[in-house]
């Protein structure tokens, strides 16, 4: 069974460019070995993350995130069965700064600060359609 996980956590320290990049590439290179893809966003101090692959992947990926002392607040904003994967160009997307994906961001939202804690998990999902089709990717 496949399944799509999104959940947002707090970072527990500022984060600076070189810190997301390490974060992406260690995720690449971890997620493809077990087959998980997905796509990362970290707006205002807040991760916001997408994945899907195998059920017992994405849960153990899950429970190593908790251990992450980079994480503070998690919560699951939701948990569903797939047919197919969204992601299926990378085994891990980053969306680049919120400048450049300012508009999406703001369409999503419902004050003028980005928080995912407050979306629905439709909004959420037409969140992640839009950017794969319309954002800013990093790498």
């Amino acid at each position: 069974m496949m399944i799509q996980l999104t959940y947002a956590s707090r970072t527990s320290k500022t984060l600076v460019p070189d810190d997301l990049k390490s974060i992406l590439a260690a995720s690449q290179r971890n997620n493809s070995r077990v087959g998980v893809t997905g796509a990362l966003c970290l707006t205002n101090g807040i991760f916001l993350q997408q994945l899907e692959g195998d059920r017992t992947a994405v849960n153990l990926l899950y429970h190593r995130i908790l251990l992450d002392p980079r994480h503070r607040d998690p919560a699951i904003l939701d948990f569903s069965e797939i047919t197919c994967r969204k992601f299926t160009q990378w085994s891990m997307g980053s969306l680049s700064s919120l400048e450049s994906n300012r508009s999406i961001y703001l369409k999503y939202s419902r004050s003028a600060s980005f928080d995912p804690y407050t979306m629905s998990p439709v909004t959420l999902n037409a969140f992640f359609e839009e950017i794969m089709q319309n954002g800013s990717w990093v790498g």
